[in-house]
């Protein structure tokens, strides 16, 4: 047996089988075209102050909405936090680094799961210990590093959501309302989401991928971008090389990409 600094698990090795790839082509393109989905790549490139202005636009109106909705629900207008306040560090993710693949719908959403129920349920289970201050901080620091780790196991990196973890055990409003902390959270990474795809598909693309770069049907099919990622004929010689074209990648069938590498040569096509 190999020891434990040589063991390597990979979850996509074992998901990524049975998800289906998004279906795009039976989506009519005006709804697919803000889920992020593109027949060509964009040509226009716009200044950073557009975008600036958009992701203020973005993370004011994403938070205002939590806020409002979320006030609407009983037991949060009584005595639960109208808004839990990693959602500010996500915003930030969301409308302006929403490239980046922490800001991707799996890491987005999955992250917040993982981190919603390691919170509460640590919370619980530390209040059943002494009703002390360095308990609860224990706990909190506790809550934190577990849904750090299962975040990186995962393939679901969200840094806003070690914040999510973290603050349902030492807030003291997210603990009076119990296991709600977690349809909480989940609301509120909905109505993000929502803003999200709405305004970051103006002018630009967002998400880039739903649950991962990587092509997750059995035969090589289009990619979210529109992008075609081609195997060689089986037969042929196989080829040393990846060979970039305009709107398109030719990939050899016995070369394995990364997802970040994917990403990578995608904008590199995008560019001629």
């Amino acid at each position: 047996m190999a020891p434990l600094w040589h063991l390597n698990f990979d979850i996509d090795n074992y998901v990524n089988r049975i998800i289906p790839p998004p279906p795009w082509q039976a989506i009519p393109y005006p709804i697919s075209y803000f889920l992020g989905y593109r027949q060509s790549p964009p040509e226009k490139k716009h200044g950073n102050i557009l975008f600036t202005l958009r992701a203020l636009l973005g993370v004011f109106v994403s938070l205002v909405l939590i806020q409002l909705l979320s006030h609407q629900i009983p037991w949060v207008a009584a005595s639960g936090p109208r808004i839990v306040a990693s959602f500010g560090a996500a915003a930030v993710l969301e409308f302006c680094a929403f490239e980046s693949p922490f800001a991707q719908p799996r890491n987005f959403y999955f992250s917040q799961i993982i981190a919603s129920v390691v919170g509460v349920s640590l919370s619980k289970l530390f209040q059943l210990g002494p009703d002390e201050d360095w308990v609860r901080w224990l706990g909190g620091a506790l809550a934190c590093a577990t849904t750090t780790a299962l975040m990186d196991l995962t393939k679901t990196v969200h840094p806003p959501a070690g914040a999510t973890a973290l603050i349902a055990v030492i807030d003291d409003s997210s603990v009076s309302i119990g296991w709600k902390y977690i349809p909480l959270v989940l609301l509120g990474c909905s109505i993000m989401l929502f803003v999200a795809l709405i305004l970051n598909n103006i002018f630009s693309r967002f998400p880039l991928y739903w649950w991962t770069a990587s092509n997750l049907a059995v035969f090589p099919a289009k990619q979210p971008s529109g992008l075609s990622f081609v195997d060689e004929e089986s037969g042929k010689a196989q080829p040393a090389e990846i060979t970039v074209l305009q709107g398109e990648i030719v990939v050899p069938a016995h070369i394995r990409l990364s997802p970040e590498e994917k990403l990578l040569l995608e904008k590199i096509s995008s560019r001629f």
